[in-house]
């Protein structure tokens, strides 16, 4: 297949992309800055005047969208939320140009997409069925980001929203963060220790989205977490044992509030989020359990 790629060089899309690759399929990786063509890899410049990617990509099978400016970068002032915002409906307004000059449609477009539409909670429990939406900041981006992706299924295009959970890499992501007070032995219960964390390996994320581009009968929200989330206290204490290290200092709600400000919610609320749409589909993740994911990447 020829797959595009809109922020394949961050951390889910290098993973993806890697597999896709080991696949033996074509890649075209939109970025806004010019980086040296590969055997299968091509990058094309996007966003950014006088540029017309449409020209180069000619036609493709597959479009995935992971643009879009982290969350877990810098402080959350009103101007960084706004960017939050704004660059996820800026590119996906340009990926729908950009199929609508195509001779040629794609016949699967996955929408990155969280977990974070749905409300924080220590007892609902989630699947694509749901149909509560949070207010915050994340539950309104992912809302109006899944509404404006879903454009595209009037063309008659197959569309999937990749509700992703907390995706745990080895040296990107979260993890690392996580990991660190441990390292300096001051690890502990973050906040009550009873939010919920709907995590992910992110090589089960790359096999996910593969099955996806797989399977015709996937569309709509899917919940890409692993099928047992844990809460955050028991996530400490698996890092304590995988690293062999105390988990005994607590750090107080208000204190990450202090630090963090609203970007604490991040690790002080939580959902309980199952994927009930790859599972039926028969997907089988490698990293079902916390401790497998853990022994990988620790």
């Amino acid at each position: 297949m020829k797959v595009v790629i809109a922020g394949g060089t961050g951390f889910i899309g290098q993973s993806i992309t890697d597999l896709l690759e080991k696949n033996g399929h074509d890649i075209i990786i939109l970025s806004r800055s010019k980086k040296t063509d590969r055997e299968n890899i091509k990058y094309v410049l996007w966003l950014q005047e006088g540029t017309l990617p449409e020209d180069e990509i000619g036609e493709a099978d597959v479009f995935i969208n992971l643009a879009g400016v982290s969350i877990n970068d810098g402080r959350w002032t009103a101007a960084h939320q706004r960017r939050i915002y704004d660059s996820r409906m800026e590119a996906t307004d340009e990926l729908i140009r950009i199929i609508g000059k195509l001779h040629k449609k794609p016949s699967v477009f996955i929408n990155a997409s969280a977990i974070g539409i749905y409300p924080a909670s220590e007892t609902a429990i989630y699947t694509e069925e749901s149909a509560e939406i949070a207010t915050d900041l994340l539950g309104r981006t992912v809302s109006d980001w899944e509404k404006k992706a879903a454009k595209l299924k009037d063309d008659g295009i197959r569309t999937v929203f990749t509700r992703f959970g907390l995706v745990l890499g080895k040296d990107e992501g979260a993890l690392s963060l996580m990991v660190l007070p441990y390292r300096m032995f001051v690890g502990g219960r973050v906040g009550s220790g009873r939010q919920w964390v709907s995590w992910v390996h992110v090589l089960d994320v790359a096999r996910a989205v593969l099955h996806i581009i797989q399977d015709p009968q996937m569309e709509g929200a899917v919940n890409v977490t692993a099928p047992f989330p844990v809460r955050m206290d028991d996530f400490g204490k698996m890092i304590s044992a995988t690293l062999h290290r105390p988990h005994w200092f607590p750090v107080p709600s208000p204190i990450m509030k202090l630090a963090l400000g609203k970007k604490s919610s991040l690790v002080l609320e939580g959902q309980y989020v199952t994927p009930e749409k790859l599972l039926a589909s028969g997907f089988e993740f490698d990293y079902p359990v916390l401790s497998l994911a853990l022994d990988n990447l620790l």
